[in-house]
């Protein structure tokens, strides 16, 4: 048995109806590296049972302390039952794009049944129509309550899942699991009272010490010039409350252009090309609407504070930055230096904070965390201000640069879907895998009823953002110019396993 941290038990207090604090991953695969003809569902099942075993949270239920009195425990679950969570279903005919969308986007709007380990797994055959896949590919969806773990945990526990090779000679080894009987009240409420007798003592030394650092940092961090455009965002069709309803696309892109863009901006990152073009997507989707705001949009940017020796492990180790997007300026690149120069301001002011103020959550007491956490997702109040302050979430989970495998099937693709809430209705899952990245923005149906009008948003601001690039950089003196590469496609249309039309 074990507790929850203070980061952890955060998103089941800021968890509400329809505003459900669950991530999701999803991986589409290629079967024509499969041995003998198409997966069955029964050889999945048993392949996801031999790697249960990668991550505790696979089998592990949460126990709650009565009144909330201290943090959950996580429990090995008496009752588990895979088959509950791995389910197996089937796109309709024709098995396109667009109906693997919608069928994702109507799970993902779906709670987690959290009497059970917080996760479920989606097998989805008959992607028969997709034009970047051959026939026979299949996706699997996994839903993970974010109490477990965050963005880079999930994304970890994805590879873990996989092999580099089809067929790999030795089978990993599986580790030992018992199942635990669930705690008495009576225990849970005697160690809730030495808890919080111990968190009380420690509160006083860690606050001084703590904040004394976090303070230095953004004492520090002050003295930079900061951009006028860094204060108050625009209010836009996405600060709204959200309903139950989700939508959800993707748009892929060759990873190798976004490091060529980069380089016609000293210092740019790659995350400052996604956020240039999250910003830039966004700026035509609100100008098709007549919706244009006159101030700078803004983004929720979570950075990972894990640190080498918790890489692997489940749990949540992020700080939420705030980071203008500059979108008054309509030269890509001159919108993408001033992104970089904001992101800049903002690794400085985090270096010491971010992680100081991650431990002070830690030494919060649980009934205090939980009505901080109700209070920031309460419809009105500091809460709503504090998101609505936020135009759009966008966070980055760079993966392997290798092929990986599952059951002999090749990945050809790694997204996601991250978390939206009221006054804050769109998030972008970044993530890269094997020379390919990919944007995937999650909204609400009714505030973006055209999802994949906005992927073609996101697609035209990239290849505006590259050709302005492609120019700068021919145009310096001693460089050849070049010609600058088409955007990703879907591709051409598959037609058999492995085969494709030309």
């Amino acid at each position: 048995m074990r507790q929850t941290t203070g980061g952890d038990a955060f998103f089941l207090y800021t968890d509400r109806e329809s505003r459900h604090q669950h991530i999701s991953m999803l991986n589409i695969y290629d079967q024509s590296s499969v041995r003998g003809g198409p997966l069955r569902f029964k050889t999945i099942l048993e392949q996801v049972e031999k790697r249960l075993g990668a991550s505790p949270i696979f089998r592990q239920k949460l126990v709650q302390v009565p009144l909330n009195l201290d943090y959950p425990y996580w429990i090995n679950d008496p009752d588990f039952d895979l088959e509950f969570h791995v389910r197996h279903i089937a796109l309709p005919k024709p098995g396109d794009w667009r109906q693997l969308c919608i069928q994702v986007s109507r799970l993902h709007s779906r709670p987690l049944d959290m009497s059970r380990p917080v996760w479920e797994m989606y097998v989805i055959e008959g992607l028969d129509n997709v034009d970047f896949l051959p026939g026979g590919a299949f996706a699997i969806m996994t839903k993970v309550h974010h109490v477990a773990l965050d963005g880079v945990a999930a994304a970890e526990l994805t590879m873990a899942i996989h092999d580099t090779e089809p067929y790999p000679d030795k089978e990993r080894r599986q580790r030992r699991w018992r199942a635990e009987r669930p705690p008495r009240s009576s225990e849970l409420l005697g160690r809730a009272g030495i808890n919080n007798l111990r968190r009380g003592l420690r509160t006083g030394l860690t606050l001084t010490g703590k904040l004394g650092g976090a303070a230095r940092a953004m004492a520090s961090s002050s003295k930079e010039p900061v951009s006028a455009e860094q204060g108050k965002a625009p209010v836009t069709r996405f600060n709204q409350p959200i309903s139950p309803h989700r939508v959800w696309d993707a748009a892929r892109f060759d990873l190798e252009e976004f490091r060529a863009v980069k380089t016609a901006v000293p210092g740019a990152t790659i995350n400052d090309v996604v956020l240039t073009v999250c910003g830039g997507a966004m700026i035509r989707y609100l100008d098709s609407k007549h919706e244009t705001p006159d101030l700078p949009l803004t983004a929720m940017v979570p950075v990972s504070v894990r640190s080498k020796d918790e890489s692997g492990g489940a749990g949540n180790k992020i700080h939420l930055s705030r980071t203008s997007l500059g979108t008054l300026e309509r030269d890509p690149l001159k919108r993408l230096a001033l992104v970089r120069k904001n992101m800049e301001a903002l690794k400085r002011a985090n270096a010491v904070s971010a992680r100081e103020l991650m431990e002070i959550q830690e030494q919060i007491p649980a009934p205090t965390l939980m009505l901080a956490g109700r209070a920031v997702a309460a419809s009105r109040g500091p809460g709503r201000s504090y998101r609505a302050s936020h135009n759009m979430v966008v966070t980055n989970v760079p993966g392997p640069q290798q092929p990986l495998y599952f059951c002999g099937a090749r990945l050809v693709m790694f997204t996601g879907m991250a978390v939206i809430g009221d006054n804050m209705g769109i998030s972008h899952a970044v993530t890269s895998y094997d020379g390919d990245l990919v944007i995937a923005p999650l909204s609400d149906r009714k505030m973006m009823p055209d999802p994949a009008f906005y992927r073609e948003c996101l697609e035209a601001a990239f290849a505006e953002l590259r050709e302005a690039a492609v120019g700068k950089l021919a145009s310096k003196p001693g460089k050849p110019k070049k010609k600058s590469a088409p955007a990703k496609k879907r591709g051409k249309r598959a037609t058999s396993r492995g085969g494709a039309k030309t």
